[in-house]
């Protein structure tokens, strides 16, 4: 007996690693890890959602895409999060990140 699938087309986008230390004197992107994990500090709250909001508005500013596009997929109660980024591919998002850090 087989199986039948239905596929759909997935949205296209990139997927950022990153790591947040809240309670930093400004928001910045303060390095990037040997892994490619990217570091953030944030000027935010502690509670998760409001720093969650807060990481997606940065990320969404320094890569100059609206917030809709920024989403945090994994990780949202933690300082290690995975951000999905869509309609932009990684080598765009890490130039952008690289001009920004320059």
């Amino acid at each position: 007996m087989s199986r039948e699938y239905v596929l759909h087309d997935g949205k296209r986008g990139s997927a950022l690693a990153v790591r947040v230390t809240p309670r930093a004197s400004r928001n910045e992107i303060a390095g990037v890890l040997n892994d490619g994990t990217i570091k953030v500090h944030l000027s935010g709250e502690v509670t998760e959602d409001k720093l969650n909001a807060e990481l997606v508005a940065f990320i969404a500013e320094v890569l100059g895409v609206p917030r809709t596009r920024v989403d945090v997929v994994a990780g949202e109660a933690g300082r290690d999060k995975l951000l999905s980024i869509l309609d932009m591919d990684v080598a765009t998002a890490h130039q952008r990140i690289v001009a920004y850090m320059d």
